[in-house]
């Protein structure tokens, strides 16, 4: 990864990743829900659905590796997500982001996002750590919005988080496994 910051283009953040069986559910059920609310926008491939943690684009080469030091020495265990609502963020004319969000079953989520940023405080990314977080699971991008609306809950257990380069697909380019 030595020199990929600052010389690649795409976006670069850290994730947390649903396994291909969670993957296929979310599509199957943002297929549906695309019907339903009339959206004319492109479905998110199940292999790019994701939670964004932090995003690392434009980094210093420096600060970019000291973020992948405060990753590599995160130690906790697995944990559970679940999503139990979807809604419409605000986005840009023609592209407002069609989501899964929750609430109770994204707490340790939120909590692992607090000791990685953490993490990257110690390491002089304070800045960066700093940035608000709602965690949720881009669908899809739309020129319509819907409101809040329940689902039933899906979810899965978070194993690892993955730095992702996402430029006309997304490639990981490095993993950390929650081993406690």
């Amino acid at each position: 990864m030595d020199g990929f910051a600052r010389s690649s283009s795409g976006q670069v953040f850290l994730a947390a990743l649903p396994d291909a069986g969670t993957a296929a559910r979310i599509h199957r059920l943002a297929g549906v829900l695309k019907r339903a609310h009339c959206f004319n926008g492109k479905l998110i491939a199940p292999d790019r659905l994701h939670v964004s943690l932090f995003s690392l684009g434009g980094l210093p080469q420096r600060q970019f590796c000291a973020a992948c030091e405060a990753a590599a020495e995160l130690r906790t265990e697995p944990f559970e997500v679940s999503f139990d609502r979807t809604a419409s963020f605000r986005g840009g004319p023609g592209n407002r982001p069609f989501v899964l969000i929750g609430e109770k079953g994204l707490c340790r989520l939120q909590s692992f996002r607090q000791m990685l940023g953490a993490a990257m405080a110690r390491r002089g990314l304070r800045r960066l750590a700093n940035t608000n977080f709602t965690p949720h699971v881009t669908l899809l991008y739309d020129a319509r919005s819907v409101d809040e609306y329940p689902i039933e809950p899906i979810g899965w257990t978070v194993t690892e988080f993955v730095l992702v380069h996402s430029q006309r697909g997304h490639r990981h380019l490095a993993r950390w496994c929650l081993c406690g």
